[in-house]
């Protein structure tokens, strides 16, 4: 795993160790590949919505079948370390309640009040939220390269979602905002992981706790939940309603949370949530292949610039070490009781 035992001094002083550059490399294209893997979900998503899927449907089921397929590393976990739950139940909490049910919750909300594209942007100031929280934590300004590159990222990526036209809502915006604090949370927990929280046990235990929650709420009423046997275009061609639905569950959803949680410890939370901005680019190019949602020039201007961003970020953390949001918990030499 990225994070040892032997690592921990350093983390228990507020600073991640500098890992190889072997693990960086690593970490990035993990990084990546699951933007590339979360961003199918919405276009593949999208159809059955608009076909008569209610949301709670769609997100039980996703978030469901996606801890089902990481479950081994999960049972692995807690074989190999006793009272695995007990001592991590916080941090899977945390996960399973923010990242995982908190994020699309607040995210699907905002986008039924207000503009995607406004939704999305909000959303994805997470990254500038986290250079914030970490300059306000440690009292030290991020360096010029982190803030240009922030900088950068942004108007980037307010050409690609084009909210030109749109209108202002408060609670839109409140929840827009609570699912980029979410979002923030995906990146800081998942830091957190190492031999003692194996990545793929956090993910699968984090998406098996929303699922749980998320069937409560549908059991009880509070979530609707609709699941007709319907059939969607996709590519222009007609599928069956569980063809995007396995798509998204069994690869999109599973992927994208294990190499998420697998890389953030690699390349530190800062910069893998600007990385996770390339997700913005990947959904445009799914939307245009799949749902002929053809993007604009302007988009395409944007996505550079995007890049751009991330590249004058990433070569500020070539050269320094990743200060964390909150000194890591030291761990005991032996398994708890």
């Amino acid at each position: 795993m990225a994070a040892s035992t032997a690592t921990r001094p350093a983390a228990m002083l507020g600073v991640a160790p500098r890992p190889s550059a072997r693990l960086r490399t690593s970490g990035l294209v993990m990084g990546v590949a699951s933007a590339l893997a979360f961003s199918s979900s919405g276009p593949f998503v999208k159809p059955l919505l608009e076909a008569g899927w209610s949301l709670g449907a769609a997100l039980l089921v996703r978030m469901g079948v996606a801890g089902l397929v990481l479950s081994p590393a999960l049972f692995l976990a807690m074989r190999r370390q006793r009272g695995f739950l007990r001592r991590h139940w916080r941090l899977i909490a945390g996960f399973g309640l923010m990242p995982v049910l908190g994020c699309q919750l607040f995210f699907f909300s905002a986008m039924q009040r207000m503009p995607v594209a406004v939704a999305l942007l909000i959303q994805y100031l997470a990254p500038v939220m986290l250079v914030v929280a970490v300059w306000v934590r440690t009292r030290k300004a991020p360096s010029a390269l982190v803030l240009w590159g922030s900088l950068v990222a942004i108007v980037g990526l307010v050409l690609v979602v084009d909210i030109s036209g749109a209108s202002f809502d408060l609670i839109g915006t409140l929840l827009a905002l609570a699912a980029a604090v979410c979002v923030c949370a995906y990146f800081v927990i998942s830091e957190r992981a190492g031999d003692d929280l194996p990545p793929l046990a956090l993910a699968a235990s984090g998406l098996l706790t929303g699922a749980i929650v998320m069937g409560i709420l549908c059991a009880t009423g509070i979530m609707p939940f609709h699941a007709p046997a319907v059939s969607v275009v996709l590519a222009g061609v007609s599928v069956p309603w569980w063809m995007p639905l396995l798509w998204v569950a069994g690869i999109a959803t599973t992927l994208g949370y294990a190499l998420g949680v697998m890389a953030v410890p690699r390349i530190g939370s800062r910069v893998a949530s600007f990385v996770g901005l390339s997700e913005v680019l990947f959904a445009l190019m799914f939307a245009w292949i799949f749902l002929a949602e053809v993007p604009a020039p302007v988009q395409f201007a944007g996505g550079a610039l995007i890049l751009v961003g991330v590249v004058l970020v990433r070569a500020d953390a070539s050269s320094t070490v990743t200060p964390q949001l909150a000194p890591a918990v030291p761990t005991p030499a032996a398994p708890g009781p």
